[in-house]
Protein backbone atom coordinates (compact mmCIF):
# COMPACT_ATOMS: atom_id res chain seq x y z
CA UNK A 1 0.00 0.00 0.00
CA UNK A 2 2.78 2.33 0.78
CA UNK A 3 4.27 1.76 -2.93
CA UNK A 4 1.28 2.66 -4.53
CA UNK A 5 0.76 6.24 -2.26
CA UNK A 6 4.16 6.61 -3.12
CA UNK A 7 3.92 6.74 -6.89
CA UNK A 8 0.34 8.44 -6.53
CA UNK A 9 2.06 11.07 -4.83
CA UNK A 10 4.56 11.68 -7.60
CA UNK A 11 1.90 12.11 -9.97
CA UNK A 12 -0.12 14.47 -7.86
CA UNK A 13 3.17 16.42 -7.76
CA UNK A 14 4.07 16.55 -11.12
CA UNK A 15 0.24 17.45 -12.33
CA UNK A 16 0.10 20.01 -10.16
CA UNK A 17 3.40 21.58 -10.14
CA UNK A 18 2.15 22.11 -13.93
CA UNK A 19 -1.12 23.90 -12.86
CA UNK A 20 0.83 25.82 -10.47
CA UNK A 21 3.56 27.39 -12.63
CA UNK A 22 0.94 28.31 -15.30
CA UNK A 23 -1.32 29.84 -12.83
CA UNK A 24 1.41 31.56 -11.03
CA UNK A 25 3.00 33.50 -14.17
CA UNK A 26 -0.74 34.05 -15.15
CA UNK A 27 -0.91 36.05 -12.22
CA UNK A 28 2.76 37.54 -12.53
CA UNK A 29 1.23 39.16 -15.26
CA UNK A 30 -2.26 40.29 -13.88
CA UNK A 31 0.02 42.14 -11.19
CA UNK A 32 2.43 43.67 -13.72
CA UNK A 33 4.92 42.56 -12.06
CA UNK A 34 8.29 39.89 -13.10
CA UNK A 35 7.84 36.46 -12.93
CA UNK A 36 11.10 35.90 -10.44
CA UNK A 37 9.42 38.14 -8.00
CA UNK A 38 6.00 35.71 -8.06
CA UNK A 39 8.60 33.14 -7.45
CA UNK A 40 9.90 34.55 -4.14
CA UNK A 41 6.83 35.32 -2.76
CA UNK A 42 3.87 32.79 -3.79
CA UNK A 43 5.56 30.22 -5.76
CA UNK A 44 8.52 29.78 -2.94
CA UNK A 45 6.08 30.43 0.25
CA UNK A 46 3.40 27.57 -1.52
CA UNK A 47 5.99 24.71 -1.81
CA UNK A 48 7.76 25.35 1.24
CA UNK A 49 4.01 24.92 2.93
CA UNK A 50 5.01 20.85 3.72
CA UNK A 51 8.07 21.79 5.66
CA UNK A 52 6.32 24.91 8.03
CA UNK A 53 3.83 21.95 8.21
CA UNK A 54 6.14 19.22 9.40
CA UNK A 55 8.40 21.37 10.83
CA UNK A 56 6.33 23.84 13.36
CA UNK A 57 4.03 20.23 13.91
CA UNK A 58 7.43 18.29 15.52
CA UNK A 59 8.61 21.15 17.30
CA UNK A 60 4.94 21.69 19.21
CA UNK A 61 5.75 17.90 20.20
CA UNK A 62 9.17 18.58 21.16
CA UNK A 63 10.79 16.15 18.42
CA UNK A 64 13.74 18.65 17.87
CA UNK A 65 15.95 16.24 15.38
CA UNK A 66 12.85 16.04 13.20
CA UNK A 67 11.86 19.71 13.03
CA UNK A 68 15.39 20.57 13.23
CA UNK A 69 17.02 18.58 10.58
CA UNK A 70 13.87 18.55 8.01
CA UNK A 71 14.69 22.26 7.54
CA UNK A 72 18.21 22.19 7.23
CA UNK A 73 18.18 19.14 4.88
CA UNK A 74 15.19 20.92 2.71
CA UNK A 75 17.58 23.73 2.13
CA UNK A 76 20.42 21.65 1.52
CA UNK A 77 18.36 19.69 -1.26
CA UNK A 78 17.06 22.96 -2.33
CA UNK A 79 20.47 24.22 -3.37
CA UNK A 80 22.19 21.53 -4.57
CA UNK A 81 20.03 18.84 -6.17
CA UNK A 82 17.40 21.25 -7.39
CA UNK A 83 19.08 23.64 -8.38
CA UNK A 84 21.41 20.96 -10.21
CA UNK A 85 18.63 19.19 -11.70
CA UNK A 86 16.58 22.06 -12.96
CA UNK A 87 20.30 23.47 -14.53
CA UNK A 88 21.34 20.32 -15.81
CA UNK A 89 18.19 20.46 -18.32
CA UNK A 90 18.37 24.25 -18.94
CA UNK A 91 20.33 26.80 -17.94
CA UNK A 92 19.00 28.51 -15.47
CA UNK A 93 19.08 32.50 -16.05
CA UNK A 94 19.18 34.45 -12.61
CA UNK A 95 18.11 38.35 -12.14
CA UNK A 96 20.51 40.97 -11.66
CA UNK A 97 18.60 42.07 -8.55
CA UNK A 98 18.30 38.57 -7.55
CA UNK A 99 22.29 37.90 -7.64
CA UNK A 100 22.75 41.77 -5.66
CA UNK A 101 20.03 41.18 -2.86
CA UNK A 102 17.88 38.27 -2.81
CA UNK A 103 20.73 35.71 -2.67
CA UNK A 104 23.15 37.48 -0.31
CA UNK A 105 20.05 37.97 1.61
CA UNK A 106 19.69 33.97 2.13
CA UNK A 107 23.74 33.49 2.76
CA UNK A 108 23.15 36.08 5.71
CA UNK A 109 20.05 34.27 6.95
CA UNK A 110 22.04 30.82 6.57
CA UNK A 111 25.38 32.46 8.40
CA UNK A 112 22.76 33.63 11.30
CA UNK A 113 21.83 30.39 11.70
CA UNK A 114 24.81 29.06 12.30
CA UNK A 115 25.89 31.69 14.78
CA UNK A 116 22.50 31.51 16.52
CA UNK A 117 23.19 27.52 17.28
CA UNK A 118 26.76 27.75 18.33
CA UNK A 119 26.42 28.50 22.03
CA UNK A 120 29.18 25.34 22.59
CA UNK A 121 31.56 27.73 20.88
CA UNK A 122 30.79 30.85 21.46
CA UNK A 123 29.34 31.47 25.10
CA UNK A 124 30.83 28.27 26.35
CA UNK A 125 27.31 26.52 26.74
CA UNK A 126 26.99 22.76 27.35
CA UNK A 127 24.89 22.67 24.36
CA UNK A 128 23.64 24.46 21.59
CA UNK A 129 20.28 25.85 21.13
CA UNK A 130 17.82 27.79 19.37
CA UNK A 131 16.35 29.62 21.85
CA UNK A 132 13.21 31.72 21.67
CA UNK A 133 14.93 35.00 21.59
CA UNK A 134 16.56 33.49 19.06
CA UNK A 135 13.46 32.52 16.90
CA UNK A 136 12.07 36.38 17.66
CA UNK A 137 15.90 37.86 16.01
CA UNK A 138 15.00 35.17 12.87
CA UNK A 139 11.03 36.17 12.62
CA UNK A 140 12.46 39.78 12.64
CA UNK A 141 14.88 38.96 9.64
CA UNK A 142 11.92 37.81 7.76
CA UNK A 143 9.84 41.03 8.63
CA UNK A 144 12.62 42.97 6.63
CA UNK A 145 12.61 40.56 4.11
CA UNK A 146 8.98 40.80 3.29
CA UNK A 147 9.18 45.16 3.52
CA UNK A 148 12.01 44.80 0.58
CA UNK A 149 9.99 42.65 -1.21
CA UNK A 150 7.10 45.01 -0.91
CA UNK A 151 9.32 48.01 -1.84
CA UNK A 152 10.02 45.66 -4.90
CA UNK A 153 6.54 44.45 -5.90
CA UNK A 154 5.54 48.19 -5.62
CA UNK A 155 8.55 49.64 -8.24
CA UNK A 156 8.04 46.86 -10.07
CA UNK A 157 4.75 47.30 -11.28
CA UNK A 158 5.96 50.93 -12.45
CA UNK A 159 8.82 49.77 -14.06
CA UNK A 160 8.27 46.27 -15.44
CA UNK A 161 7.40 46.04 -19.35
CA UNK A 162 6.04 42.79 -21.16
CA UNK A 163 3.54 42.77 -23.96
CA UNK A 164 -0.14 42.11 -21.94
CA UNK A 165 -1.81 38.94 -23.41
CA UNK A 166 -5.80 39.48 -22.15
CA UNK A 167 -5.65 36.72 -18.90
CA UNK A 168 -8.38 35.45 -17.04
CA UNK A 169 -8.03 36.28 -13.53
CA UNK A 170 -10.84 33.84 -12.39
CA UNK A 171 -9.03 31.03 -14.05
CA UNK A 172 -5.18 32.03 -13.10
CA UNK A 173 -6.36 31.84 -9.42
CA UNK A 174 -8.25 27.82 -9.79
CA UNK A 175 -4.89 27.07 -11.72
CA UNK A 176 -3.12 28.27 -8.71
CA UNK A 177 -5.21 26.98 -5.62
CA UNK A 178 -6.10 23.48 -7.55
CA UNK A 179 -1.50 23.04 -8.32
CA UNK A 180 -0.82 24.12 -4.70
CA UNK A 181 -3.39 21.33 -3.48
CA UNK A 182 -2.26 18.93 -5.53
CA UNK A 183 1.10 19.47 -4.64
CA UNK A 184 0.71 19.75 -0.85
CA UNK A 185 -1.31 16.49 -1.15
CA UNK A 186 1.32 13.97 -3.08
CA UNK A 187 4.26 16.20 -1.26
CA UNK A 188 2.41 14.58 1.80
CA UNK A 189 1.58 11.85 0.62
CA UNK A 190 5.06 10.81 -0.62
CA UNK A 191 6.53 11.88 2.90
CA UNK A 192 4.67 9.81 4.88
CA UNK A 193 5.05 6.44 2.71
CA UNK A 194 8.36 6.55 1.89
CA UNK A 195 9.29 7.69 5.53
CA UNK A 196 7.44 4.40 6.70
CA UNK A 197 9.37 2.29 4.09
CA UNK A 198 12.68 3.60 5.46
CA UNK A 199 11.73 3.02 8.96
CA UNK A 200 10.74 -0.70 8.07
CA UNK A 201 14.06 -0.64 6.76
CA UNK A 202 15.71 0.08 9.90
CA UNK A 203 16.56 4.08 9.29
CA UNK A 204 16.64 6.10 12.51
CA UNK A 205 14.53 8.90 13.21
CA UNK A 206 17.10 11.76 12.92
CA UNK A 207 18.73 10.50 10.11
CA UNK A 208 14.82 9.66 8.10
CA UNK A 209 14.30 13.74 8.88
CA UNK A 210 16.89 14.87 7.09
CA UNK A 211 17.44 12.73 4.07
CA UNK A 212 13.94 10.84 3.29
CA UNK A 213 11.41 13.84 5.12
CA UNK A 214 13.42 16.40 3.82
CA UNK A 215 13.86 14.87 0.41
CA UNK A 216 10.04 14.82 0.61
CA UNK A 217 8.70 18.28 1.47
CA UNK A 218 11.35 19.83 -0.77
CA UNK A 219 9.99 17.56 -3.89
CA UNK A 220 7.12 20.43 -4.92
CA UNK A 221 10.14 22.77 -5.27
CA UNK A 222 11.95 20.42 -7.11
CA UNK A 223 9.24 19.60 -9.36
CA UNK A 224 8.07 23.49 -9.39
CA UNK A 225 11.50 24.43 -10.21
CA UNK A 226 11.97 21.83 -13.03
CA UNK A 227 8.50 22.80 -14.78
CA UNK A 228 9.01 26.44 -14.33
CA UNK A 229 12.60 26.21 -16.21
CA UNK A 230 11.30 24.02 -18.70
CA UNK A 231 8.42 26.36 -19.82
CA UNK A 232 10.49 28.85 -20.10
CA UNK A 233 10.22 30.73 -16.71
CA UNK A 234 13.66 30.20 -15.59
CA UNK A 235 14.13 33.52 -12.98
CA UNK A 236 10.34 31.79 -11.55
CA UNK A 237 12.76 28.41 -10.75
CA UNK A 238 15.55 30.62 -9.00
CA UNK A 239 13.17 32.54 -7.16
CA UNK A 240 11.23 29.92 -6.02
CA UNK A 241 13.99 27.98 -4.68
CA UNK A 242 15.81 31.65 -3.13
CA UNK A 243 12.62 32.59 -1.66
CA UNK A 244 12.05 28.86 -0.19
CA UNK A 245 14.97 28.84 1.90
CA UNK A 246 14.91 32.23 3.69
CA UNK A 247 11.41 31.33 4.46
CA UNK A 248 12.58 28.36 5.85
CA UNK A 249 15.41 29.36 7.57
CA UNK A 250 13.81 32.62 8.93
CA UNK A 251 9.83 31.74 9.15
CA UNK A 252 9.62 28.21 9.68
CA UNK A 253 13.06 27.76 11.92
CA UNK A 254 12.09 30.82 13.30
CA UNK A 255 8.35 29.80 14.06
CA UNK A 256 9.57 26.41 15.69
CA UNK A 257 12.05 27.81 17.75
CA UNK A 258 9.75 30.33 19.19
CA UNK A 259 7.38 28.18 20.19
CA UNK A 260 9.77 25.14 21.33
CA UNK A 261 13.53 26.02 22.04
CA UNK A 262 15.05 23.81 19.85
CA UNK A 263 18.40 21.63 21.40
CA UNK A 264 21.10 21.41 18.38
CA UNK A 265 22.01 17.61 17.88
CA UNK A 266 25.30 17.22 17.53
CA UNK A 267 27.00 17.74 14.25
CA UNK A 268 23.79 19.64 12.68
CA UNK A 269 26.47 22.91 12.64
CA UNK A 270 28.35 21.03 10.35
CA UNK A 271 25.00 20.40 8.19
CA UNK A 272 24.46 24.33 8.61
CA UNK A 273 28.15 25.05 7.42
CA UNK A 274 27.28 22.81 4.41
CA UNK A 275 23.89 25.06 3.94
CA UNK A 276 26.28 28.35 3.99
CA UNK A 277 28.66 26.86 1.40
CA UNK A 278 26.17 25.64 -0.72
CA UNK A 279 24.56 29.43 -0.84
CA UNK A 280 27.85 31.01 -1.32
CA UNK A 281 28.15 28.84 -4.46
CA UNK A 282 25.29 29.90 -5.63
CA UNK A 283 26.38 33.30 -5.18
CA UNK A 284 29.61 32.57 -7.29
CA UNK A 285 28.14 30.99 -9.81
CA UNK A 286 25.21 33.24 -10.50
CA UNK A 287 28.15 36.27 -10.87
CA UNK A 288 30.15 34.12 -12.94
CA UNK A 289 27.23 34.23 -16.11
CA UNK A 290 24.46 35.42 -14.38
CA UNK A 291 22.93 32.14 -15.00
CA UNK A 292 23.69 28.42 -13.38
CA UNK A 293 24.84 26.84 -16.74
CA UNK A 294 25.35 22.41 -16.81
CA UNK A 295 28.52 21.77 -15.40
CA UNK A 296 27.68 23.74 -12.61
CA UNK A 297 24.18 22.47 -11.96
CA UNK A 298 26.41 18.58 -12.28
CA UNK A 299 28.74 19.63 -9.90
CA UNK A 300 25.87 20.46 -7.52
CA UNK A 301 24.30 17.46 -7.84
CA UNK A 302 27.41 15.28 -7.61
CA UNK A 303 28.16 16.92 -4.40
CA UNK A 304 25.15 16.69 -2.72
CA UNK A 305 25.75 12.84 -3.59
CA UNK A 306 29.18 13.27 -1.80
CA UNK A 307 26.87 15.35 1.45
CA UNK A 308 24.56 11.99 1.54
CA UNK A 309 27.26 9.37 1.59
CA UNK A 310 28.56 11.93 4.75
CA UNK A 311 25.13 12.14 6.09
CA UNK A 312 24.91 8.10 6.12
CA UNK A 313 28.20 7.91 7.95
CA UNK A 314 27.66 10.32 10.63
CA UNK A 315 24.29 9.99 11.59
Amino acid sequence: MYYILLVLGFILLIKGADFFVDGASSIAKLLKVPPVLIGLTIVAFGTSSPEGAVSIRAAINGNNGLSLGNIIGSNMFNMSLVIGIAAIIIPLKVEMQTIKKEIPFTLLAAIVVEILMADVFLNKQDTNMLSRSDGLVLLCFFIIFMYYLFEVAMKSRENYEEEFHEVSKGKSIIYTIAGLIAILVGGDLVVKSSSKIALAFGMSETLVAITIVSLGTSLPELITCVTAARKGYSDMAVGNIVGSNIFNTLFVLGTSATINPLVVESGLNIDVGFMVIYTFLLLIFSILHYKIVRWEGALLVLSYGGYIVYVLGNK
